[in-house]
């Protein structure tokens, strides 16, 4: 499919930040997002939607815990477009605490760290030459969390700090490490940042009353994705819409 937009693809992108992500993308910005969803007609009712609304959008099955899935959704925007030039690694689950349903530990943790840390590093080294790929500067963006920052963690005076979030919150303390080494192994190639949206009100987090919108949360993450020039200052960065997070 030739298209001159820029291309973005989103994982977990038919609900929460990661569907208002896309389609802030896509209406305000002029992108052809890609809606990558674990069950594919979810995210084929999302592009739908924008095309029928005169937007530039498609979708692929993509299930972070799948070789197979994360291969042929690899494989397919190979041979469809030959480049990507943003990835937002918005996908995660929380299992922790009221969502774990009182899994084992060990089952809690596996779980978390394969679709949190596992699948998100699996997709973008599988998508790491389409990036490299991209005639503009490629943007890569980690979703992630104040609730990984060993700064934030530690202080008592955090709205968090008495929550038992332990699997979550040390998966997205690892996913903080990985986007330092994409930054690392890209260097000045590539915009390579982690987000925290902060606290949205999505399934993710039984749509917690005290959560901003999607759109809100979903404000730094089109920052970064819409970033243009060669500013190598705005890459290896952890931050959310008022500034910078600790690590």
């Amino acid at each position: 499919m030739a298209t001159n937009k820029t291309i973005a693809l989103i994982t977990g992108a038919n609900q929460g930040i990661g569907l208002a992500t896309a389609t802030i993308l896509a209406k305000q910005h002029g992108y052809h997002v890609i809606i990558g969803s674990r069950t594919h007609a979810n995210g084929l009712k999302v592009a739908n939607d924008l095309k029928s609304a005169g937007f530039s959008a498609d979708a692929i099955q993509l299930d972070l815990t799948s070789d197979t899935s994360i291969a042929a959704a690899t494989t397919y925007l190979t041979t469809t477009y030959g480049h990507l030039d943003v990835l937002i690694n918005n996908a995660a689950i929380f299992l922790d605490g009221n969502f774990s349903a009182n899994l084992p530990t060990r089952e809690l943790y596996a779980q978390t760290f394969s679709t949190n840390v596992t699948g998100t590093a699996c997709v973008t080294e599988s998508l790491l030459p389409l990036l490299r790929a991209s005639e503009q500067r490629p943007r890569l963006i980690f979703m992630t969390s104040r609730m990984g920052s060993l700064a934030v963690s530690l202080d008592p005076n955090t709205h968090f700090y008495n929550l038992d979030c332990r699997a979550y919150d040390a998966s997205k303390a690892a996913v903080n490490i990985l986007m330092v080494n994409y930054a690392r192994i890209l260097g000045g190639g590539a915009f390579v940042n982690a987000v925290c949206p902060g606290l949205v009100k999505t399934r993710l987090v039984g749509f917690s009353e005290m959560g901003a919108s999607a759109e809100v949360g979903a404000e730094r993450v089109v920052e970064l994705a819409t970033l243009t020039g060669r500013a190598c200052e705005v890459s290896g960065t952890l931050t959310d819409r008022d500034g910078t997070v600790p690590w």
